[in-house]
């Protein structure tokens, strides 16, 4: 018997203890989120064996079975996560201006001009406005927002 074999089988039901606690190790230094879900696994599978006495291939299984629903179902609540957060337009920052309005501080001319937005100066397009002109963006080209007249 190895040494491996004989430490499993000293611990008994402990070792599923040990395992997930090494799996969710392992987690910390692999990117994803793979091994949490073993490691959980492998803990509830601790508890049922300190729990019931089973085979140790009934908690083989189990540990499977376990490992792959909570996998599944995990996986599937973080990416409903992932979607619910976050910056859609992080790196479009143009598309954050749009639909909302401002007001020119210097005239469009030849369908060109600059339109200072926060901390930032844009390039813009559209129709030939003076200054003072309240504007629309109604998409982005590029780099450059693309403006009309507000009525």
């Amino acid at each position: 018997m190895s040494l491996i074999e004989s430490a499993i089988t000293s611990l008994g039901p402990w070792s599923w203890f040990i395992l997930g606690l090494i799996l969710l190790g392992l987690e910390i230094l692999a990117p994803g989120t793979i091994f949490l879900w073993f490691g959980l696994s492998a803990l509830v599978v601790g508890v049922v064996a300190l729990t019931f006495d089973f085979a140790w291939q009934v908690h083989v299984v189990l540990f499977l079975v376990l490992s792959l629903i909570s996998l599944l179902v995990g996986r599937r609540m973080m990416m409903k996560m992932a979607s619910e957060k976050g910056d859609p337009g992080l790196n479009q920052r143009g598309s954050r201006y749009v639909g909302r309005e401002f007001t020119l501080a210097a005239p469009l001319s030849e369908g060109a001009g600059n339109l200072s937005i926060d901390d930032t100066i844009w390039r813009i397009t559209g129709p030939d406005l003076p200054a003072g002109t309240k504007v629309k963006v109604d998409s982005v080209d590029g780099a450059r927002l693309v403006v009309s007249r507000v009525e």
